[in-house]
């Protein structure tokens, strides 16, 4: 179950065909899930309660043929490895993971090897791979660290253009959003601008935010239903907000670096909207990349040391702000809406944001929902 499907749209662009990063044209993604074991927490045995996911921004070798790429920090308290050289290259150079904040390294380590597996022996690349986590303590054995080089391989050998799986799965799996079961949502965007046409897509790993801030197309469904109703999940060391966001944004609209970091501020606003604060303990990361230009290095013996270039007008950027903060926005509702309840370790459970509640309480504020699975589809946008 998907937002639109259930009724609930927030803005009025519109989506791609899948509704996801994967509208993008040749983006990837691929995800393992890891669940097992329940009862009491044994560190090192479980239950586990975690995995990765891998976005791939084209099909080809993105070591040697980056995309432009930008950044942005909302707060600091969360690790997206590689970022220092986005920053100075304005460049991205490795396939983008995401998993939990005690597998960051094992992840990056397996990337730096599948990226070597079929180069010759004498190859003397180096490999900064850019990795995201989030924190899943709540729910996951997440000191026992059982994300292995085998499920960042699988993820990446399984990465399709086809749908996204959404809600407690891959990286995302261990997570919590508002008080609710969070994870990986996404959603897309398409645009015009001049005669061309254009797709934003976003996906998320969502554990951020508190309870009673959570506002959905401006309704404060949070304080409607209050921890008194339906119980968030929580442990003493871990006061309730204290979590992180990561936000991959991808275009194939032809945008330079200084224009990539512009858009990866935008999600801020769509964090923001849903009652986002970016907390002293959370981290919040955004990435954002543009295939608009794959930079075929040339050789070094070549006399010819120069790449052909396009560049979207920055006075044309405000269509791909705007996509950038709607499926955000919708990524990070997608996300809760696809989640199920999740008991992890010691009983901890996460409960998902109940369906029918959410559309009693967008009728009550007066936002009538539409049952989309039988409206006409939506039309292009041109």
């Amino acid at each position: 179950m998907r937002a639109r499907e259930l009724g609930v749209v927030l803005g009025g662009g519109t989506p791609g065909p899948k509704n996801a990063i994967t509208d993008v044209p040749g983006v990837r993604v691929g995800l393992t899930t890891i669940i097992e074991g329940d009862g009491k927490l044994v560190v090192g045995r479980g239950p586990i309660r975690t995995g990765v996911t891998v976005v791939l921004a084209h099909p080809g070798d993105v070591w040697r043929e980056p995309v432009f790429a930008g950044c942005h920090r909302l707060n600091g308290n969360g690790e997206l490895t590689g970022l220092e050289w986005v920053r100075e290259s304005g460049q991205l150079m490795s396939p983008i993971a995401l998993t939990n904040t005690h597998s960051v390294g094992v992840v990056r380590d397996a990337l730096v090897a599948a990226a070597t597996r079929d180069r010759p022996g004498g190859d003397s690349s180096w490999f900064l791979p850019v990795v995201g986590e989030t924190w899943d303590g709540l729910l996951n054995d997440t000191n026992g660290m059982h994300v292995r080089p085998e499920h960042v391989l699988s993820a990446l050998d399984g990465a399709s253009d086809d749908q996204v799986p959404e809600g407690g799965v891959g990286g995302g799996t261990g997570m919590v959003c508002h008080g609710f079961k969070g994870g990986l949502g996404t959603a897309s965007r398409c645009i015009v601008v001049g005669d061309q046409d254009y797709t934003v897509g976003v996906l998320v790993q969502a554990n951020h935010g508190r309870r009673e801030r959570l506002s959905i197309g401006g309704v404060p469904v949070g304080l409607e239903i209050p921890n008194s109703e339906i119980p968030i999940p929580k442990a003493p060391y871990s006061p309730e907000g204290a979590g992180s966001i990561i936000v991959v944004v991808a275009t194939d609209a032809p945008l330079l670096p200084h224009q990539l970091r512009r858009v990866a501020q935008r999600p801020t606003i769509a964090i923001g909207r849903m009652g986002g604060t970016g907390e002293h303990w959370s981290g919040d990361l955004f990435i954002a990349f543009s295939t608009g230009n794959r930079l075929r290095l040339p050789n070094p013996s070549s006399p010819r040391r120069t790449l052909p270039l396009t560049m979207l007008a920055d006075g044309d950027i405000d269509q791909v702000f705007d996509a950038t903060i709607e499926a955000t926005e919708e990524a990070i509702l997608n996300c809760l809406v696809a989640a199920e309840d999740m008991v992890g370790r010691d009983g901890v459970t996460a409960y998902r944001l109940p369906h029918d509640r959410l559309l009693r309480i967008m009728e009550a504020y007066n936002r009538p929902t539409t049952n989309w699975a039988d409206a006409d589809p939506v039309p292009s946008p041109r």
